[in-house]
């Protein structure tokens, strides 16, 4: 009988899909006509596959001994999670094979693209522009196009260009806040992160262009095909997400002992919380 390891379990980081999870409803939100099966089986593929293996081959590659990825005390890695890493990307594979040719090469690329960010001999993460690029292309753009094309019932290939790059720009627009409390943590490791090349102030200022960059592209993507009043109900939603950036903000510039592990983390899931709220919401306002 096979042990799972205490370790294993806390670095693959299950959590953490919940904080992808609203590219997911977004892009289901669009879906004309929606595969329920199928749509359930890619929830569970990106959820329960695919994310936590890529989640704990990156914590077997870093071995971090500081708090990250939601976790404030990580354990050591042991060899037992690069295999399950590799056992869970084979499984997604094999259930992806039951959707589409597209969705397989898509996981796969998502899979490979994964392994070049954390692996030693690749690592992209330690250049801070191919890093960020890769982490929101394929966690926006290429996830929203496989929710959409795998979970409708013709399995479309028509994926709105603007809904692909939201979706991008939701996950750049936060992602770089999320690296902002281990500068030192990745200078040690010699990752060059793009909150680490932008400083703390420059880390925020960026985050909040981007952002804003984000709801202008959602708000075409959504007035567009005629969800006017779906556009204005989800930035409800996203209020008290602005309320706390710019508190913690103020927050940094006073003292950057503030960017620090826990106010990242309550920024982290305040917005998943919102933002999947609101897609959820979506969802519901088109979908029911």
């Amino acid at each position: 009988m096979l042990l799972i390891k205490s370790s294993t379990i806390q670095l693959l980081r299950f959590h953490f899909s919940f904080f992808l999870m609203p590219v997911y409803w977004f892009a289901l939100s669009q879906t004309p006509q929606i595969n329920t099966g199928r749509a359930i089986l890619i929830f569970v593929i990106l959820h329960l596959l695919v994310y936590p293996a890529s989640n704990g081959y990156n914590s077997y590659m870093d071995r971090d001994t500081e708090s990250v990825g939601g976790i404030k005390n990580p354990m050591q890695p042991t060899p037992q999670l690069f295999y399950v890493t590799i056992l869970l990307d084979a499984i997604a594979i094999a259930l992806s094979c039951f959707i589409s040719i597209y969705f397989v090469l898509g996981i796969l690329a998502y899979i490979l693209a994964s392994r070049a960010y954390s692996y030693r001999g690749i690592r992209l993460k330690k250049y801070p522009i191919a890093g960020y690029v890769t982490v929101i292309f394929f966690q926006g753009a290429v996830t929203f196009f496989l929710v959409m094309h795998g979970g409708s019932n013709d399995k479309t290939l028509a994926v709105p260009v603007f809904g692909m790059i939201a979706a991008s720009l939701l996950i750049g627009g936060f992602y770089p806040l999320t690296q902002i409390y281990q500068h030192q943590q990745d200078k040690a490791d010699g990752v060059n992160t793009l909150s680490l090349l932008l400083g703390y102030k420059g880390t925020f200022i960026f985050t909040a262009i981007v952002y804003f960059v984000a709801v202008s592209t959602l708000a075409y993507q959504l007035l567009s095909t005629l969800q006017k009043n779906s556009f204005f109900i989800v930035q409800i939603f996203f209020i008290p997400v602005l309320v706390y950036f710019f508190w913690w903000f103020r927050q940094v510039t006073l003292k950057h002992t503030a960017a620090n592990f826990v106010n990242t983390m309550r920024m982290t899931l305040l917005a998943s919380v919102c933002i999947n709220a609101a897609f959820i919401t979506l969802f519901l306002i088109e979908k029911l």
